[in-house]
């Protein structure tokens, strides 16, 4: 009985523990990306992290598009921007101590590195 209270125990704290990290990443991002032609842009993301469920906004010159298929595991994102005529793919990595997410747009390799919005 003990062995099972402390079982449950542990993977109470592991999944609170996930949680907190990425809580993290809540918040308003922003960084420059570079087009296929060599021009950059601003963009901004904002992100609310719920588990392993990740949601938003991305917002560019282009207009603000939805997040859809966003997800979370360890420190790497996925998601999707819906383009209302296309979606574009990104995944990424969360870096908790320099407060910043590397993201990889779209199939060509566009990157971008966003800071947190103070």
């Amino acid at each position: 009985m003990k062995r099972r209270i402390l079982i449950a125990a542990v993977l109470l704290l592991c999944a609170g523990a996930t949680y907190a990290w990425f809580a993290g990443i809540d918040g308003k991002w922003t960084g420059m990306l570079t087009g296929p032609t060599g021009q950059t842009f601003p963009v901004t993301c904002e992100f609310k992290a719920d588990g392993a469920t990740l949601t938003g906004t991305m917002t560019s010159s282009l207009g603000k598009f939805e997040l859809i298929n966003g997800r979370v595991k360890g420190d790497s994102i996925w998601f999707t921007a819906d383009l209302k005529n296309m979606k574009i793919e990104n995944k990424g990595r969360y870096y908790a101590q320099g407060d910043s997410i590397s993201l990889r747009f779209g199939t060509r390799g566009t990157h971008s590195t966003l800071t947190r919005e103070k």
